[in-house]
């Protein structure tokens, strides 16, 4: 016969087994977790913060970098990253809006000449200034035109240049004139504003403050666009220089480097071809003062130049400035009848030992 104290406790034992067996078959049983949004947030220079655990680490000395067909800026030098803009697509040189240029220290150049090309080529047809001229005056800049207000009226704006806490470029005006006559605020009996001479509505990029003109370049300026923490913005005829981070500028010492472009760590598309731990270098094949680098024609530069493999996985890539390539003769390119005959010799553009 069995005891009631045994038999109590065998049926409290089963008791505490079938609830443990409950507890884990209805914590199973549990809908799992939604899955985190496949949104990463977006840093104010654009780009994706999260995507690249090892973003592409960016290293520039006198590039020419055209951006588009019709601009250009020239990088005496630059530290930075390349961050993607995109979650799911990575940096890649054949889609420039596909990545920032963000600059931790550098200081670049944009031609004055060149500045004033672009505002006439890229503004919209509506636009009420026209024939747009930029010189330097000292250490302030003066911009002339044409605005159409019933009749075309000769315009000339004097100012200043600065940057602003949030990486913009504030152009100060301090001299108005029309038809060389200086007016201040309503323009005389013509009642045309600082407002009306920009129409900033129409020119993406561009702000109206009072008597200061706000360019975001990021808008204004075609891609790769670059963002950083502006130290100056100023004239340095024939030029605007731009400083990020408190560089330094000694012109002296960056004239005894070498012209490249080196890009290290995280991933970046080129062609065909994608590179993982990037180790790129792009190096200028000629003793020009600048490596002019055109990321449109970028593979033409490629084909005409060198590139060789170094001992960590990396590619060195020696090439000639863009208006050197037409001067030299495309590459052989090696076919499946080549390939069946041995007795066929090398390319002529590939050295031999």
């Amino acid at each position: 016969m069995t005891h009631p104290r045994a038999a109590l406790l065998a049926t409290t034992s089963a008791v505490a087994v079938l609830s443990l067996c409950w507890l884990l078959w209805h914590s199973r049983s549990k809908p799992s977790a939604p899955a985190p949004s496949s949104s990463a947030p977006v840093s104010a220079a654009g780009a994706s913060s999260t995507d690249d655990p090892l973003p592409t680490l960016v290293y520039a000395h006198n590039l020419l970098l055209r951006k588009g067909p019709n601009f250009r800026i020239y990088i005496r030098w630059i530290r930075g990253e390349m961050l993607r803009t995109r979650r799911q697509v990575d940096p890649s040189f054949d889609d420039p809006e596909s990545f920032v240029l963000q600059i931790q220290k550098g200081v670049i150049h944009a031609n004055i000449g060149d500045i004033g090309n672009y505002l006439n080529t890229s503004s919209p047809p509506n636009a009420p200034l026209k024939n747009i001229s930029l010189q330097p005056e000292g250490d302030q800049l003066k911009l002339r035109g044409t605005v159409h207000k019933i009749v075309p009226l000769p315009v000339e704006l004097v100012g200043t240049l600065s940057p602003t806490p949030d990486g913009l470029v504030r152009f100060h005006v301090t001299k108005l004139d029309v038809l060389k006559i200086p007016l201040k605020g309503l323009l005389g009996g013509f009642h045309v504003k600082l407002s009306e001479l920009v129409q900033a509505s129409s020119v993406p990029g561009v702000q109206i403050a009072d008597n200061d003109i706000i360019f975001d370049t990021q808008k204004l300026l075609p891609p790769p666009h670059i963002h950083g923490q502006l130290t100056s913005v100023g004239v340095s005829p024939p030029d605007i220089e731009v400083i990020y981070g408190n560089a330094p500028n000694d012109q002296t010492r960056l004239a005894q480097w070498h012209n490249f472009l080196r890009l290290n760590g995280g991933t970046l598309d080129f062609g065909k071809l994608t590179m993982h731990n990037v180790d790129l270098t792009l190096i200028d094949a000629s003793q020009d003062q600048w490596f002019d680098l055109d990321l449109v024609n970028y593979q033409a530069q490629l084909v005409n130049g060198y590139t060789r493999m170094t001992a960590q996985a990396g590619l060195e890539i020696f090439m000639p400035d863009l208006d050197e390539q037409a001067a030299k003769k495309v590459s052989q390119s090696i076919t499946l009848e080549w390939l069946k005959d041995r007795n066929l010799s090398l390319p002529q553009d590939v050295p031999v030992k």
